[in-house]
């Protein structure tokens, strides 16, 4: 089975289920400000969603200096753990921190 990385910056954790990346992402790391639209957010899997369920990935562009390569590895991501993960068991564990 293969670990999921943390993938952030600088940061070499890994987990054996993607719930717990995703929980080390919300609790260990710095908040996110959306360049679309000022929002803080959790970094890494919540970023991203909030990116593409929230802007179109013309404004993603625009505002964060991506190109199609950028945005077709962060839908991958995104893609690759909402196939897996239990988000309602994210969310409980988390709580208000999302």
């Amino acid at each position: 089975m293969s670990r999921w990385a943390c993938g952030l910056e600088g940061c070499d954790a890994a987990f054996d289920a993607v719930e717990d990346a995703v929980v080390h992402q919300t609790t260990a790391h710095e908040r996110h400000e959306c360049q679309v639209c000022g929002a803080v957010v959790p970094d890494g899997y919540f970023a991203i969603r909030h990116a593409f369920d929230e802007h179109t990935r013309a404004e993603f562009v625009r505002a964060y200096d991506a190109d199609s390569d950028d945005v077709r590895e962060r839908e991958r991501i995104k893609a690759d753990v909402e196939e897996v993960a239990d988000l309602d068991r994210i969310v409980d564990r988390v709580g208000d921190d999302v």
